[in-house]
């Protein structure tokens, strides 16, 4: 179905065109035609599906012929979980109405806030926003909510991780209850879901699974190396393979900057994103890397999430993330629009808990190898889903995730509550359960994994996680 089957006007369709869009994709094929009736949505939708413009287009072909926004009103509402994620979404916004005259802003805190209020004067149309400086610019009389009609939440499951519960309760209370909901989610957690009851009525339900002919293909792979030899390894792989560009991804700024340090010494120019940068620079190295001008970006988990890099051919996770899905969506930056990429993780004993977690995640063990000079001095055990139990025919068993603990019912009406369930929960020690799958002779869909071999990963295929 091509878009203009799907009610966009003339001057919409021919920005899209000028953007190289042709087909729409699935979450953009059934969430437009849902949102220009007017009805609530519950999306989910893996990142890269397209999800900024299944939204967008249609709010800018509601508000087309719209008069002139009143001072500091807005007419729609984007919350999303990051600055760097803001950006983008506005940015995207403004490409697609080239040709309308409606307005646009992307708000957020690290930045002086005198020029956005000096913006929010003249009334935006469309305003992209992080939770947090929206409600400081609410408190300071500087925007008012009593004309915003469409509420959308973006990266809803991110924001939650983020811990912005409280304030969206706080902007949702303020705003009028006659407006239409949208939430979007790369997943429909329990959360989430626990979420949308209070935020988003009788929502109209979608959920899109990536088609596995059209999904990135990602070679996955990793490394086991002492956590002391990851940076000289590093070095070794960028130099002696020639690296053209990578996204390196660590836990804490602290080790963001003592790595591009490390780098550096050994002649490998990087620099460091992370909450501790202020906005301007993050801003400028983003650019920076995308136009190939940076060629090694070491980032905390502020670049995980719904930045789209084109032509990212490879990602690394110097360190593993603690949750499972980050590691999805860490590795999402590669393999995007068509392009095949590469997923390289530095593992060491450390490591393993993550990595049991991650591999249950995906349904199956990720292939090892070693590097001459750095295999590690304490080894890093075998993976659980290799798990061969004593006094047994050798067969091939799969783990099975952990189930939470069982605790007290959360209180009626409060998120605060289950969230915390969910942390404690998670920082129980997992009891992995074996259970007996099939002969090894009868295996067929782990197969390049038993052998060492590398086939291409596709984490929209591994199926949904359970909470």
């Amino acid at each position: 179905m091509p878009f203009s089957k799907l009610g966009l006007s003339d001057p919409i369709l021919r920005a899209i065109t000028e953007l190289g869009y042709s087909q729409p994709t699935p979450i953009q094929e059934k969430a437009i035609p849902v949102i220009l009736k007017g009805k609530n949505l519950l999306a989910g939708a893996q990142t890269g599906t397209g999800k900024t413009a299944s939204f967008v287009l249609p709010i800018l072909q509601m508000f087309a012929d719209m008069p002139k926004i009143r001072a500091k009103r807005v007419r729609a509402l984007i919350l999303t979980p990051t600055r760097e994620l803001a950006v983008q979404v506005e940015d995207n916004i403004s490409k697609y109405a080239k040709y309308l005259p409606l307005t646009s802003m992307a708000m957020y805190g690290g930045v002086d806030a005198a020029p956005q209020k000096q913006r929010l004067i003249e009334g935006v149309d469309i305003l992209v926003a992080t939770p947090g400086r929206l409600l400081d610019m609410y408190t300071q009389r500087a925007i008012h909510f009593d004309e915003i009609s469409v509420l959308v939440l973006d990266e809803a499951d991110r924001m939650l991780d983020m811990g912005f519960i409280e304030d969206i309760n706080k902007i949702i209370e303020r705003l009028p209850t006659e407006r239409q909901n949208l939430l979007f989610s790369a997943t429909l957690s329990k959360q989430v879901r626990f979420l949308a009851k209070t935020a988003v009525e009788n929502p109209v339900e979608i959920e899109i699974a990536r088609d596995s002919a059209n999904a990135p293909q990602i070679d996955q792979w990793l490394i086991t190396v002492d956590k002391d030899k990851k940076s000289a390894l590093l070095s070794k792989l960028i130099t002696e393979q020639a690296w053209e560009q990578a996204l390196i991804f660590i836990q804490t700024k602290q080790g963001a900057a003592k790595l591009v340090s490390q780098l550096e010494k050994r002649g490998i120019a990087a620099e460091a994103i992370h909450s501790g940068r202020s906005q301007a620079v993050r801003e400028q190295l983003l650019v920076d890397f995308k136009s190939g001008r940076l060629r090694f970006l070491v980032a905390t988990g502020v670049a995980s999430r719904g930045i789209d890099i084109d032509a990212l051919t490879r990602v690394v996770n110097y360190d593993l993330p603690d949750e499972a899905d980050d590691y999805i969506h860490r590795i999402g930056r590669t393999g995007r629009a068509g392009a095949c990429g590469e997923a390289i993780s530095f593992v060491s004993k450390d490591d393993f808990r993550n990595l049991c977690a991650i591999e249950r995640r995906l349904g199956h063990i990720i292939v090892r190898k070693e590097i001459e000079g750095f295999v590690p001095n304490k080894e890093v055990p075998v993976s659980i889903l290799d798990f061969v139990p004593k006094n047994t025919t050798p067969k091939t068993f799969k783990a099975r995730a952990p189930e939470a603990r069982t605790s007290r019912p959360a209180k009626e009406g409060s998120f605060e509550t289950a969230h915390a369930k969910k942390h404690r929960s998670a920082k129980s020690k997992p009891e992995a359960k074996a259970t007996v799958a099939r002969p090894q002779s009868a295996q067929t869909d782990n197969s390049s994994e038993t052998t060492g071999r590398s086939a291409p990963f596709n984490p929209w295929n591994s199926g949904s996680k359970t909470n």
